[in-house]
């Protein structure tokens, strides 16, 4: 009798079945999670990269083809220049790779945050952005403006990231403090901050990319013995700048010491505080340091590292100054904090104290 079944049907379904069931062995909550670290690191390495062929000169190393270098898929000559910016645009394609494997993950384990839908769509949208402004600023080297949007964007895709993969770490743990609701008051000074960095940056980039980096001689001052600098373009840009930063480290130790007051309901704001003041005195002081060293290039390096860090910083107070949404709530189970100690459900009292 002829069986109505194929015998290959039968392999091939014990076949998948098989597959199926060694894929559901895996632990990809881990997989992912480290690939969201790789990829934060791989893709700050790639932004300091960009900083450095900015401040070494190196922006028509390759000439002016993208995505190809001096026309070529691999350049025959290797320049001092052409070297810095080819290693530069080697990591791009390996960034890119990273990112989109780390998008797919999230998407496939966490979809149901509205967080995870967000951030995703952000990562991929940065990623163009940064790539389309990166072929303009090969194409106009010499274009402050549009140099300056890069290095922007550039802080944005690194800061998405980054928040995406302490978001993905916390799940479960400090993720449920966010149901200890802080005040308006504090989460519109967050929100403020993290708005105002970002002009910040774009006045840093601009200072850079104009070249007037060493146009005041002195710091905190532009000159000795003058508290006002003369009325000079260059000048007017980094002073500029410079009261735009200083202003904005008033911010941070306002932020600082209303962050202590929540410490024990917010453990992870007030430790986020921290970390912002540490990063935001560490980018004046190399602001000097590129002044008294005549804009060193590991010096405008490290400048523009620890704005990016620091605005990852704001960006993840941003995010965490917000309540969770209701169905996180409601299908959240307790869990323990990273400490190892279990995490209570927020009482009424200590929620109402929050920001008091």
């Amino acid at each position: 009798m002829r069986s109505g079944v194929p015998p290959t049907s039968t392999g091939g379904s014990a076949g998948r079945a098989t597959t199926r069931a060694r894929l559901a062995r895996v632990d990809w909550p881990t997989i992912v999670r480290r690939l969201a670290v790789v990829t934060s690191v791989v893709l700050f390495l790639v932004h300091v990269m960009g900083t450095f062929v900015t401040d070494t000169g190196s922006q028509a190393g390759c000439g002016n083809s993208w995505p190809l270098c001096r026309g070529q898929f691999i350049p025959s000559e290797f320049a001092r220049s052409t070297l810095i910016e080819f290693s530069h645009r080697i990591g791009v394609p390996l960034v890119t790779i990273l990112l989109l494997a780390l998008i797919v993950g999230v998407l496939a384990l966490w979809r149901n945050r509205i967080e995870i839908k967000i951030l995703a769509p952000l990562m991929f949208l940065f990623l163009f952005l940064q790539a389309i402004l990166g072929a303009l600023a090969v194409m106009n080297p010499t274009s402050a403006v549009i140099l300056a949007f890069h290095f922007g964007v550039s802080s944005l895709a690194v800061a998405s990231v980054i928040v995406t993969t302490l978001f993905i770490y916390e799940l479960g743990g400090w993720d449920r403090l966010r149901d200890r609701r802080v005040t308006l008051g504090f989460r519109a000074l967050v929100w403020g901050i993290t708005i105002y960095t970002y002009v910040v940056i774009y006045l840093g980039a601009y200072v850079l990319h104009t070249n007037s980096a060493l146009a005041c001689t002195t710091w905190p001052l532009c000159s000795p013995g003058r508290l006002l600098p003369p009325n000079v373009q260059p000048i007017v840009v980094n002073m500029t700048h410079r009261v735009a930063a200083f202003a904005l480290t008033l911010l941070v130790v306002g932020l600082l010491v209303w962050a202590r007051r929540l410490r024990k309901a917010r453990p992870d704001l007030y430790r986020a505080s921290v970390a912002a003041m540490v990063l935001i005195l560490a980018q004046a002081l190399e602001g000097a340091v590129v002044v008294f060293t005549r804009a060193n290039v590991w010096a405008e390096v490290m400048h523009s590292a620890f704005i990016a860090l620091f605005f990852s910083v704001m960006v993840y107070m941003s995010l965490k100054s917000l309540p969770r949404p209701t169905a996180a709530r409601v299908t959240d189970a307790p869990s323990r904090l990273p400490n190892g100690k279990r995490q209570p459900r927020p009482s009424r009292t200590a929620t109402a104290a929050v920001g008091h």
